[in-house]
């Protein structure tokens, strides 16, 4: 809504305005907290809170602006716009390498914690009667302060609901290792309009240090809006294992959130190597002693959590997450980003479920040859990320471009917008979707296959990457690979308004590959797919 009030000063008294808040503003941008120089930069005049929101048209509720952070701003509340400017820069930070561990790493609530000095002191206490004691010495407050004990009447876990300062806090990676994903600009919101949220924040104490759980976001959000204490419940000495399951079934068996499913992984993962301890000590055997099998530990925990299950997610998530996976860099995790053109489901849907034979439990000791370079585990793990390394070197790296994204690519293209959009990242973005991939991946998986069978290697039910692969066979995957990215349907655009105009099935794909023409008999490829064809230089 535009201002009255602007609209109706001189072009001196405006320059005067804005000489005067860049005063009251220290000389930093209210949206992004940087310096604004008047003689090289350009500026803009707006409301902090919005006229929209009964906001004042007048002096004291206006802040002075970079013209650019104006027009790019998330939200039209300069207040909220400001904190979620916060988060971009928190994020830049990682994608830098300037904060966390990774320039790969998804923005999380220790990333948070981190650029706003927190995650510094462990707590002391002692458990006194009934009561949790407890100081913040390490910032000068030698105050003894008590609080009650309340014991859970079904799991008897004894909480306690207290409040800290961020240098006591942490996040807790074991149990929730998700990143920050886009709801975090609703809940900023949510607290800045004084909505108080239900659900607080669950932390556990581990070895003193205080880590926060459950309610990262509803954490985020109140730090970003400029909280230097978070009200939480503390478990005093909980069943990690319990509280592992607990937050594993809120994200499938119950859905109270939209738990991301390679998080999920990430859980399961967890819990796998729990088992693993488990039945180390419960077998009296040393921590680096893993002389049985797979199929023993599901044979010893029979009637629990599906071990199977757990076992194929912890090979999945390594895969995934692994730091030689350069597809990776083209997997969007959070699942609404417009920037990447593969979703973690389709990933999971098409290159983990098929490569991987979620029935193939080993019975040789998990630890068998792996001196030798001959673990199966490990040969199945180091192929499968070769295959994702030579797809993405083939399809993506240095043609999809990650600032051109995915978002109405058919429709820019009818509309004649597409000038900036190449070939090799139509094709890309083409190739990546869901019901296609799941074909192309499929015709691999039985390629594979083929050419292991044509070398005599005996194959049961799956298995197929656990059979170390000689160089000419990834030669023919690299052909195959190659070819199939440059047939002329990914690059032609045309189809932006016949096939590409709206999601097709996996059948109307599988019909194109199989015959070169669509379900309606329209030509798409010149011939079918073959894999002879396709494996020539």
């Amino acid at each position: 809504m535009a201002s009255k009030y602007l609209r109706d000063l001189s072009t001196d008294d405006y320059n005067a305005l804005t000489k005067k808040l860049h005063t009251i503003q220290n000389g930093v941008c209210y949206i992004c907290q940087k310096p604004i120089d008047l003689d090289i930069h350009t500026t803009n005049i707006d409301h902090i809170i919005p006229l929209a929101n009964r906001g004042k048209d007048s002096e004291d509720n206006f802040a002075l602006t970079h013209e650019s952070c104006n027009k790019s701003k998330q939200d039209a509340d300069l207040t909220v716009a400001r904190s979620l400017a916060v988060l971009d820069e928190i994020r830049r930070k990682i994608s830098t390498g300037e904060l966390g561990k990774s320039k790969n790493e998804t923005a999380s609530l220790r990333h948070v914690l981190e650029y706003l000095s927190g995650s510094k002191f462990e707590l002391h206490y002692k458990v006194e009667n009934g009561v949790f004691k407890y100081t913040l010495s390490d910032m000068g407050k030698e105050d003894i302060i008590s609080v009650p004990i309340f014991t859970d009447g079904l799991s008897g876990e004894q909480t306690v609901f207290i409040e800290l300062p961020i240098e006591y806090i942490y996040h807790d990676e074991l149990i929730n290792p998700r990143g920050i994903n886009s709801s975090i600009n609703k809940l900023v919101k949510e607290f800045y309009q004084k909505n108080p949220q239900l659900h607080l924040s669950l932390a556990r104490l581990d070895d003193n240090k205080i880590k926060i759980f459950d309610g990262q976001h509803k954490a985020v959000a109140q730090l970003l809006l400029g909280q230097r204490k978070l009200l939480i419940r503390l478990f005093i000495q909980p069943d990690v294992d319990r509280l592992i399951v607990t937050n594993t079934n809120a994200g499938s068996n119950l859905r109270q959130i939209a738990f991301d499913k390679s998080i999920l992984r990430q859980l399961h993962d967890t819990l796998y190597e729990d088992k693993i301890r488990k039945y180390q000590q419960e077998h009296n055997l040393q921590e680096d002693d893993y002389s049985f099998s797979e199929q023993n530990l599901v044979d010893y925990f029979k009637g629990e959590a599906s071990l199977k299950t757990l076992i194929i997610n912890s090979i999945k998530n390594q895969i995934t997450h692994s730091p030689d996976n350069k597809l990776r860099t083209y997997i969007d995790f959070e699942g609404r980003a417009k920037e990447l053109p593969i979703s973690y489901s389709a990933f999971d849907k098409t290159f983990l479920t098929i490569l991987l034979s979620s029935s193939k439990i080993l019975t040789t000791p998990i630890n068998y040859r792996i001196d030798e370079g001959e673990n199966p585990r490990e040969i199945e793990q180091k192929q499968i990320i070769h295959l994702l390394n030579i797809i993405a070197e083939e399809i993506y790296i240095d043609k999809f471009n990650p600032e051109i994204g995915v978002y109405r690519i058919e429709q820019r293209i009818i509309k004649n917008n597409a000038a900036d959009i190449t070939d090799a990242h139509l094709a890309a973005y083409r190739i990546s979707k869901e019901e296609i991939m799941r074909n192309w991946v499929g015709y691999l998986k039985e390629l594979i296959r083929f050419l292991l069978l044509s070398k005599g290697k005996p194959l049961g039910d799956g298995g197929e990457f656990q059979i170390p692969f000689d160089e000419a066979m990834w030669v023919n995957i690299t052909n195959f690979i190659r070819n199939l990215v440059n047939l002329p349907l990914w690059k032609n655009r045309e189809f932006a308004e016949t096939i590409f105009s709206g999601k097709n099935t996996y059948d109307y794909w599988k019909k194109v590959f199989e015959t070169g023409r669509n379900p309606d008999g329209v030509p798409v490829l010149a011939q079918p797919l073959n894999y002879i064809e396709m494996i020539q230089a």
